[in-house]
């Protein structure tokens, strides 16, 4: 029988330990050949440095929180409401389908209207998919699926253009634009943990109940407006949401995609040259494939780790402790963010190569889960998939910012999420198995490796 619980504490204390080591090798160094100077230099930059990041993860980490508090209740509130299983995969196709086509709208919007302008746009759009959730009725839940959709594109490329002009804006070098995308990461995985507590504790408050009435669904199937149970980590996603508006208003300054002397107003125009720029550059289109392979995985595996343990478990063990699981996964996507900000203290490590081990292993940890019989054996595969998640994040956020053109940044990296969105969309719309599922998420990392070698 496998110890979860022993696994659990077992890799908390190593990622402890990798944390320490790595905050001990952040601050600023100088060798015996550096003049005073460069010395008063980099002390001077650290001081920017930090105070960018603590405005920026004011405003990230809250977008993420209202994130994560969401995600584990989706499903669960839909079959709540009494929608059967296919009802709630067009719901979620629906999502999906938004990001893929209006998300490479927004991002070039982005670029010209201005990223701040647009995290703000994120916080209201996600505000008016929370409350749709208050309402049963199946157009409420569609029209939130589309603003979902639209929200969750803004979230993953708004925030991080912001971040790699705002490091430019201040003359920030590389490195220090690294361990803001690793303590980015790291952060969004203790917020992801916090959040599942904090979701868990307020779904199980009350009932959820008609609004009026009191009824419970069972007791009133027809009602439309409901509250509490399940709604509650919506409303607490809500909460965070207008924090996180709040601030980006007060503390970030605007920035916008350098505009080039060809450039061209308009979503169209700027979805059509972002697209040009991808097919003509092979750099950027060997990150776009890697971006969306990989990434696109993630999302599938998070769909796949459970009927594969399922599967796994010997009969007679008790149920599988998802909680702790999940949280499990959480620390190991934290040491792996930990260990890239040690990584990147090594004078002859670089990213690109980096990124390359970093494949291998994900391609590895998921071919073991594909064949294995053994839930032990899976498990641990798991664990050091979700350590290259936490690798993959830092290192590809500094390939971006060295490859993508400031200009059209958001529309080329909404760009990279429609083939994203097409694998999760057809992950859900087929019927594989789960070892057909990691068997074709190991060609996807395999993939990865041959165009992470070209760039």
């Amino acid at each position: 029988m496998t110890s979860y619980s022993l696994i659990f504490w077992t890799t908390l204390a190593a990622n402890v330990g990798i944390t320490y080591r790595s905050l001990s090798n952040s601050s600023p160094s100088s060798s015996a050949t550096d003049t005073n100077s460069d010395e008063a230099d980099d002390m001077k930059n650290a001081v920017v440095h930090k105070s960018l990041l603590v405005r920026y993860l004011s405003v990230y980490l809250l977008a993420a929180l209202s994130d994560w508090l969401q995600g584990p209740y989706v499903y669960a509130l839909y079959n709540a409401y009494g929608y059967e299983q296919k009802a709630i995969a067009v719901l979620f196709v629906a999502g999906f389908g938004s990001s893929m086509i209006f998300g490479s709208f927004v991002g070039g919007m982005a670029d010209s209207g201005g990223r701040r302008k647009f995290v703000i746009i994120f916080a209201l759009t996600y505000i008016a998919s929370c409350i749709t959730k208050h309402f049963k009725s199946f157009s409420f839940l569609l029209l939130g699926r589309f603003l979902g959709g639209v929200s969750t594109s803004l979230l993953f490329s708004v925030f991080d253009s912001w971040l790699i002009k705002a490091h430019a804006m201040k003359g920030l070098e590389g490195s220090f634009l690294s361990k803001s995308f690793a303590a980015a990461s790291y952060g969004n995985y203790v917020v992801a943990i916090l959040a599942g507590l904090v979701a868990n504790h307020a779904a199980g408050m009350n009932d959820m109940v008609e609004f009026g009435s009191g009824e419970t669904v069972k007791e009133s199937p027809s009602g439309l407006i409901y509250y509490g149970g399940y709604i509650n980590p919506f409303d607490m996603a809500l909460v965070a949401l207008i924090l996180c508006g709040s601030l980006a208003t007060a503390l970030w300054d605007e920035n916008y995609g350098e505009q080039s002397p060809s450039s061209e107003s308009g979503s169209l125009n700027a979805l059509r040259n972002a697209a040009y720029t991808v097919v003509q550059n092979e750099e950027v289109l060997l990150c776009g494939i890697i971006s969306s392979l990989f990434e696109g995985s993630m999302y599938v595996f998070v769909f796949m780790w459970t009927p594969a343990l399922t599967a796994l478990t010997p009969e007679g063990d008790p149920g599988l402790p998802f909680g702790l699981i999940f949280a499990t996964f959480m620390v190991c996507c934290m040491a792996g963010s930990s260990t890239f900000t040690l990584l990147l203290g090594k004078k002859d490590m670089k990213v690109e190569s980096l990124a390359v081990y970093v494949l291998g292993l994900a391609s590895f940890a998921l071919f073991n889960v594909a064949i294995s019989g053994s839930d032990l054996i899976a498990f641990l595969s798991m664990l050091l998939f979700e350590l290259t998640v936490g690798l993959y994040f830092p290192s590809m956020g500094t390939m971006k910012s060295q490859i993508v053109p400031e200009s059209q940044r958001s529309a080329i990296y909404n760009i990279f999420r429609i083939p994203l969105n097409f694998i999760v969309l057809t992950s859900l719309l087929t019927n594989l198995s789960y070892r057909q599922s990691f068997f074709c998420l190991w060609m996807h990392a395999s993939g990865c490796i041959f165009d992470a070698n070209e760039t």
